[in-house]
């Protein structure tokens, strides 16, 4: 059993949290550090947004913790003029959607029924004969927002031109841990880890994102091949039947407890609080149960890169994990108050 630790607590930078003053409100809060998705930027272009937060962790006598997440052989949509609305039931072709060359002929030659999921799931398509696709389940598709194909492989390399770039400029921004998106077997972290290397970082952490039924079927060799498996539970719950994720989570989290690795779990935590300045029952629960699983972190995502209320969002998720904290210690959080005996 892995001895009870300091669980860490991560959030997302991105606009909504772009200024000193809001990094510093969080940090302050209890954060101890910041992801940054490079799916969607890069470094260079995020100097400005990493500068801020470098100036936020100083003032609050902080490490200014920064986790890259590069994006390995993710699929994602390309870019979009504008935002696309897709309505239910709508027939749209195949070419109104700038796929990724190396799923083209994949979804050409796939059966007509084929699942295609955009945006962590949010929107769903379907194949239809001559090239054409059903909309399932509608909303708006920005740019280069994730795909997944159930039951499809592509065979994509596990760094692009991109990550290899970052990971050479990882020192110079002040990069601490890399993660690799959508591990499929100890072969990508190995080529990561041999990179990482080569640009002189050999001492950059590597977190594995296991996102992908190759991930989970392979966990087993990712252990010994990084220093944190992460449960990303975005695209986990694409491969996987939704109401099947909870107990591959749980798989995952008993199988790092045993071999005695460390665990962040990610994605939705407070989803809510993107747009609610409170987050559901549901979601602290969600929390309360990683932490009592053994997460070494969590991690918020879109919530503080994007959401109306990233410093309430950070303050309910530190607050939650102590709670948690307090009672996998034996005492109740509420202390006298909770007025429960076991």
């Amino acid at each position: 059993m892995m001895q009870a630790k300091h669980v860490m607590i991560y959030g997302t930078l991105g606009p909504a949290c772009a200024d000193p003053e809001t990094l510093g409100k969080m940090l302050s809060e209890g954060m101890d550090g910041m992801r940054l998705n490079l799916s969607h930027t890069a470094l260079e272009e995020s100097a400005d947004l990493i500068e801020a937060y470098r100036k936020a962790a100083e003032r609050c006598g902080k490490p200014a913790a920064l986790l890259i997440d590069m994006q390995g052989p993710e699929l994602r949509i390309g870019k979009l003029d504008e935002p696309v609305r897709l309505t239910e039931n709508e027939r749209i072709g195949m070419d109104a959607i700038p796929f990724p060359d190396e799923t083209i002929p994949l979804l050409k030659n796939a059966d007509p029924g084929q699942d295609i999921l955009l945006d962590d799931g949010r929107i769903l398509l379907k194949t239809e004969p001559e090239n054409r696709l059903c909309v399932i389940r509608g909303g708006v598709l920005k740019s280069r927002k994730s795909i997944a194909l159930p039951g499809i492989s592509v065979h994509t390399p596990a760094m692009t031109e991109d990550d290899l770039r970052h990971i050479r400029l990882a020192k110079a921004y002040g990069v601490t841990a890399v993660m690799q998106p959508f591990v499929r077997g100890k072969d990508d972290l190995l080529a990561v880890r041999a990179a990482l290397r080569e640009a002189g970082c050999a001492d950059l952490r590597l977190l594995a994102k296991v996102e992908n039924a190759e991930g989970v079927a392979h966990l087993a060799e990712l252990l010994p091949c990084c220093d944190e498996i992460v449960i990303a539970r975005g695209d986990l719950g694409n491969a996987v039947p939704l109401w099947e994720l909870p107990a591959v989570q749980k798989r995952i989290a008993a199988a790092c407890r045993t071999a005695g690795r460390d665990f962040m779990v990610v994605t939705q935590m407070l989803d809510s609080m993107t747009h609610r300045p409170v987050p559901t029952r549901a979601e602290v629960s969600d929390i309360f149960n990683a932490v009592l699983d053994g997460a070494s972190s969590v991690m918020l995502t879109g919530e503080t890169a994007a959401g109306e209320y990233p410093v309430s969002a950070i303050r309910y998720l530190v607050k939650t994990v102590r709670a948690a904290e307090t009672y996998r210690s034996g005492a109740c959080p509420g202390g006298s108050k909770c007025g429960l005996t076991e």
